[in-house]
């Protein structure tokens, strides 16, 4: 431990010790009359800081349970020690006597420490004993005063270097300066800058390009290194690989060019570059700050400097101690209700004046107000949209000053740049001026001279000052240096009560975070921030969410989604048939290719590329129910086989490059083709045709089918090097259908039995989807458990879902309560996911559930245990029932694989309605019955006996659907109704879903009125683009959102899905989300319109004439809630609930609109099919063309007559559905036992639907 000396805001016992054992005595403790009470110590000299352990006030009932650390130089300037997350917040102790020791994730080199106690004991008082826990260490340091330099002089002309360590540690309050520098000849130069608060580097070696380029590249890292607190930097190099770490943040990257080494002429220059010959001058702004420890190559730089070495040259006036100025700080906390208050300072008759710097990342906040004599004019700076804003209020008259934007030249986009900047406010003269950052001023011009009234607000106003209130929101930032008519403010007065007032400030630091760094938006995406959060702008990335976490990607129509890695190339095309949907990914030799010459000691290789990565490759094939690839092998005197051993003449590189001589139709490692399983080859004493050996041509094709071995990635022919051998091969593209994981299951029959994986990969994020059905009340669906943190998703009650973890700021708990039992036997969807912004939670159709995380808690789940499914590691509160189709992290569980040797799980799922034959598509719900099932359609837009037939109308400019919502009585019922739904969750909220097809604009899609002047309309604008209103408050503007600029009125088929909880709209298929102005619910709703809208009274301008232009087109799958207004104007056509207008056609238009879309996307390809069928067939004449035209002529009159069959089948058996029995109930365990004895052979019985 260290020797500590103490500074104290409270008092200590003079007869104790800082930290004493059980024997002891004493502790310090504050008076109960000290509002911002810390304990401050003394180290004596600069030391390194490893560990930090407090006690308990010896005997008594006095502790700190949490508390912040923070370390300074000089005892002025204080930074806030903060864990590798960014949590500054330290765990103390529970009772007096127990010591608690916290490591410091990253050792920090300081000489005081200031203990600041966040919580103690509500039973007693703060009491603290502390140790501090590191070792000394040698530093030598120099001042660099900017305009002074140390040049390290080569012993030769230039220094060529393959291997290169630079490190160096600095402190400054500039954003701008060079650390070091060094060029050659050849044209390599490295460059260590300071710029905008950041560290760039540049490096070239050797690269011509980068020589002659006018914008050279830096590689960045870091941020707020202008806080006069110690960096650390270390770069290292060896030939093209670089290592750059400032602080605890690495970036590595590799130099472009064709040069290895870095070669540097004469000399490499410390804080500067000097023009040669010309001491003092500098190309570029050098540095104003101390280094520290300067080693280069093992070096030490300054300890030459300071012994005046013949090696090293000064520049200007460099020192070698740190007398750097300590500029303190005070940092605005709250958005509301932070200020500071000070008094004006000796003002004179002719005016006052005001200088102050900040910095923030917000693009809003007030900074400074006064008020004015004469009475009643008043003065307010504030930023306005990241602009600097001066605003002189007299009466009804006000005068304006912008000054300049905060965020302009901003690299990394966010809400402010966090960089200091200067204000400079003067009034005098009979004129205001105001000077930002000493660029040209701005000025406003008096009728006559102006004083200050009263007291100077800065950031904020007091509840006490109601002139001041409702102009900003608060300040959330850092300010110094304040000066009031040129008096420097004591801040060390304020907070001792001295002078001024304040809430809501901390002093002698500058709090500012950015949470941008590290970047915690995923693939790629960029990072913005205000003071509190930080957002994420997923455009591009192919991936969504808060944190760009979820892929957005589809592989085809037969997968849900890719791995969490970069989505599918675009070359993949679907290949659509009757009965399934194959996905097929082409390679680099499409065409057949003809090998001659080649033998085993000389092989022919062909190496095979496709359209998608390896790991692609490999999620696509293990994720499909059957992939296969066929493999042609024409040959004259070509064999497979060795005739005489066996061995193989010819083969396959599976995927993962093991060689293969199996050919189509055979299981791994057996050497025979396909002809031999069929009994058919040429010469029954071979077992493949080509192993005749004769010398007419011979063909052995077959089909590879045998997963694990798909893609075929290389060939390779080695016996066609004899007279008159000739082969000629063909391996098609590779062809996968079905998606396994989507009924991959595992029903687990006992409460101790549970499925084990690897640990969840989920520091940072993570996101978990499945379905389950059960006749349990409740079970643990998964767990995963660390040290301390855990997360896991549960059936907590009937009908509650509840998902949970922990991060390190204890639990958080997420539940979706539904209105219908959760355990009744039919399948439901689970979605949860956590990142370092949010966590959500989805069951079924339900409303998503939010948790924001906090601000400045721990970010990283730390799991150490196995991942437990469908039970715990206890052994306790285990699931009943069947999970199947588990995704973590895009990545699918085998459940069926691990169920097989799992005791209590069984592979596969029994029922109904498991099979993919028995979904019930959009809303459907699958309903299980004893001999069959029944889709239930009623909550759908949809039809049909599965709930996936379009249900569209074609309207025009006259034509209407209105649909009248029962009321009074029904209209509270339905509020009640939709109250019950969301017990958990009382905010109001709307789903709405549409499709439409039109050319048509202005246009009117759907409009919802109510009785008290509320309404929502979906519009198409006049340049064709959605724009969604809500008119919540009567006596406010409506909300307006257009989610996308894009013209929609371009006969194409267009899906727009809306759903709205409180202030959120989410726009989900565009994926976009709004804040509404108000959470307000819609009271007594009257009707929803579709077209043209008759009454129109109550609309605005824009959207009377939509109303009034109606709707041209096709309107299909409508759904506002649980109404679909289409279907009941269809099915229900003499309902009073259900006004029809102009004329109302029936039609298929959707559907057709979709598959228009669909012949869109594969006409490409056919088209591409033909004309090579037509470039390969020239020369042939027209018979063989005719006789080509025939064959598809058959082939489609062939397909029609199978799809009149398939139609007429299925209206056969819907005539004979016979009626349902009701199964019987028995007990919960029971009951389960014998769902899975059922047999699946009975599923094929009655289909029921019902509209």
């Amino acid at each position: 431990s260290i020797p500590l000396n103490l500074s104290l805001s409270g008092k200590i016992n003079p007869s104790a010790c800082i930290f004493c054992s059980s024997s002891g005595a004493g502790g310090w403790s504050p008076m109960v009359t000290d509002q911002e009470p810390w304990l401050q110590v003394d180290l004596r000299e600069q030391m390194e800081v490893t560990a930090v352990a407090t006690q308990g006030r010896y005997d008594s009932w006095d502790w700190v349970s949490s508390y912040l650390l923070l370390y300074s130089d000089t005892g002025r300037a204080w930074k806030q020690y903060r864990h590798e997350d960014g949590v500054g917040r330290f765990v103390g102790n529970g009772n007096s006597e127990t010591i608690v020791q916290n490591k410091l994730s990253h050792p920090v080199r300081t000489r005081f420490l200031r203990f600041v106690p966040l919580d103690w004991n509500p039973s007693g008082w703060m009491g603290l004993r502390v140790e501090v826990y590191g070792c000394s260490y040698k530093s030598y340091v120099a001042d660099f005063d900017g305009r002074s330099s140390l040049l390290y002089r080569f012993n030769q002309k230039s220094m060529s270097t393959v291997k290169d360590v630079i490190s160096l540690r600095f402190k400054s309050h500039q954003a701008e300066g060079v650390l070091l520098h060094g060029e050659g000849q050849r044209g390599d130069y490295i460059t260590l800058e300071l710029h905008r608060g950041r560290l760039d580097l540049y490096l070239n070696l050797d690269d011509s390009r980068a020589r002659f380029s006018s914008h050279r590249v830096p590689v960045t890292v870091g941020s707020l290194l202008d806080d006069q607190h110690w960096h650390s930097v270390h770069i290292e190099r060896f030939n093209k690989q670089v290592n750059l770490t400032v602080d605890s943040y690495t970036q590595r990257f590799q130099t472009k060019g064709e040069g290895h080494s870095l070669e540097v002429d004469y000399e490499l220059s410390f804080g500067g570059i000097p023009l040669p010959g010309k001491p003092g001058t500098f190309l570029r702004k050098n540095f104003n700050g101390c280094m520290e420890n300067l080693y280069y190559n093992g070096i030490n730089v300054i300890d030459l400097a300071k012994r005046r070495k013949p090696q090293i040259h000064s520049v200007g006036n460099v020192t070698f101690s740190c007398s750097q100025p300590q500029l303190v700080a005070c940092t605005f906390v709250s958005s509301s209700s932070s200020f500071l208050s000070l008094p004006s300072a000796s003002p004179g008759a002719g005016g006052f004046s005001i200088r102050f710097q900040f910095r923030t990342w917000n693009p809003e906040g007030l900074l400074l107000s006064v008020q004015l004599n004469p009475d009643p004019q008043k003065l307010r700076l504030q930023i306005s949209n990241s602009w600097l804003r001066l605003t002189l209020h007299m009466g009804r008259k006000n005068s304006l000053l912008t000054g300049r934007n905060l965020r302009q030249n901003q690299a990394q986009g966010g809400a402010g740049d966090g960089l200091w900047h200067s204000v400079s406010l003067d009034a005098r003269n009979l004129q205001i001026t105001l000077t930002v950052d000493n660029e040209p001023s701005s000025t406003i011009e008096l009728w006559e001279q102006v004083q200050s009234r009263g007291s100077f607000y800065f950031g904020g106003c007091p509840a006490t000052a109601p002139d001041c209130q409702g102009f900003a929101p608060a300040f959330q930032g850092c300010m110094q240096l304040i000066f009031i008519n040129s008096q420097l403010m004591n801040l060390s007065h304020v907070q001792q009560g001295l002078l001024g007032n304040y809430n809501e400030l901390q002093f002698d630091t500058c709090n500012i975070k950015d949470r941008c760094l590290p970047n915690l938006c995923e693939h790629g995406a960029r990072c913005s921030q205000m003071w509190s959060s930080f957002s994420c702008d997923c455009s591009g990335t192919g991936y969504a969410g808060a944190t760009c976490h979820n892929c957005e990607h589809f592989v085809s129509l037969s997968f849900l989604h890719l791995l969490s890695k970069p989505p599918l190339h675009p070359l993949h095309r679907p290949i659509y048939s009757r009965s399934k949907v194959w996905t097929v990914l082409s390679h680099n030799s499409t065409a057949p290719v003809t090998v001659q010459t080649s033998s085993l000691q000389k092989p022919h290789v062909m190496i095979f590329n496709y359209s998608a990565s390896a790991e692609q490759l490999r999620a696509i094939v293990s994720g499909s129910e059957q992939c296969q690839q066929e493999v042609v092998y024409n040959c004259r005197k070509s064999r497979l086989f060795n005739t005489k051993d066996g061995s193989p003449l010819s083969w396959w590189l599976d995927r993962e490059g093991e060689k293969r001589s199996y050919w189509g139709g055979f299981l791994p490692g057996v050497q025979q083709c396909s002809c031999s399983l069929e009994e058919n080859c040429i010469d029954m004493n071979y077992f493949c045709n080509c192993d005749a050996d004769t010398d007419t041509w011979a063909n052995d094709t077959g089909v590879l089918s045998y997963k694990d071995h798909l893609p075929v990635s290389q060939i390779v022919i080695g016996d066609t090097d004899r007279m008159g051998s000739q082969a000629v091969y063909h391996i098609g593209p590779l062809r996968c259908y079905g998606d396994r994981s989507i009924w991959n299951a595992a029903s687990f029959y006992q409460e101790s039995s549970y499925l084990y994986f690897p640990t969840l990969q989920a520091e940072l994020a993570s996101d978990i989807s499945f379905y389950f059905k059960t006749s349990a009340p409740s079970g643990v669906f998964l767990e995963n458990q660390g040290l301390k943190d855990f997360i896991r998703v549960e059936l907590s009650s009937p009908s509650v879902v509840t998902f949970s973890f922990d991060v390190g700021n204890g639990p958080a708990v997420l539940s979706v309560k539904s209105h219908v039992p959760l355990n009744d036997r039919q399948w439901h969807y689970v979605r949860a996911e956590r990142n370092a912004k949010e966590a959500s939670v989805q069951v079924d159709q339900l409303p998503l559930r939010f948790l924001e995380a906090p601000a400045d808690g721990h970010l990283r789940l730390r799991l150490s245990s196995q991942l437990f499914v469908g039970g715990t590691a206890s052994q306790q509160r285990g699931f009943l029932g069947c999970i199947r189709s588990l995704t973590v992290n895009g990545v699918s569980f085998d459940l069926e694989e691990r169920a097989k040797m799992t005791p209590g799980v069984s592979a596969g799922c029994p029922g109904y309605c498991t099979g993919s034959s028995s979904l019930c598509h959009n809303r459907g719900r699958c309903v299980e019955k004893s001999n069959g099932y029944i889709c239930d359609c009623s909550q759908s837009a949809y039809g049909g006996t599965t709930c996936n037939q379009e249900v569209s109308v074609s309207f025009d400019r006259e034509s209407s659907v209105t649909y009248t919502f029962q009321e009074p009585f029904s209209v509270m019922q339905n509020r009640s109704s939709q109250a019950s739904t969301s017990s958990t969750d009382s905010r109001a909220r709307e789903d709405v879903a549409l499709s439409f097809v039109t050319s048509q604009r202005p246009a009117m899609l759907l409009t919802v009125s109510t009785f008290s002047q509320q309404y929502i309309a979906v519009i198409l604008a006049t340049n064709g683009s959605v724009q969604i209103w809500y008119h919540l408050q009567t006596d406010k503007k409506p909300d307006v959102f257009t989610p996308t600029p894009s013209n929609l009125a371009d006969g194409r088929l267009h899906r727009i899905r809306i759903h709205r909880v409180g202030k959120n709209l989410y726009v989900q298929d565009i994926h976009r989300k709004y804040t509404l102005s108000s959470d307000a619910e819609l009271i007594l709703i009257r009707s929803l319109t579709l077209g043209k809208v008759a009454r129109m009274e109550h609309f605005d301008e824009e959207v009377i004439q939509g109303a009034s232009k109606g709707f041209i087109g096709c309107l299909s799958s409508v759904q506002f809630n649980h109404v679909a207004p289409l279907k009941v104007a269809l099915t229900n056509r003499g309902s009073s609930l259900v006004t029809i207008r102009g004329p109302l056609v029936q039609s298929n238009c959707g559907a057709l609109a979709e598959s228009h879309t669909l012949q869109g996307k594969t006409s490409t390809s056919m088209t591409l099919m033909i004309y090579l069928f037509r470039l390969t067939n020239t020369r042939k004449d027209l018979a063989v063309i005719a006789g080509v035209v025939t064959a598809v002529v058959f082939i489609t009159v062939c397909a029609l007559a199978v799809v009149i069959r398939l139609v007429y089948q299925q209206r056969r058996a819907q005539r004979s559905s016979g009626s349902i029995k009701e199964e019987h109930r028995h007990s919960m365990y029971t009951d389960y036992r014998t769902e899975l004895h059922l047999h699946n052979p009975v599923r094929d019985s009655v289909k029921e639907y019902y509209i």
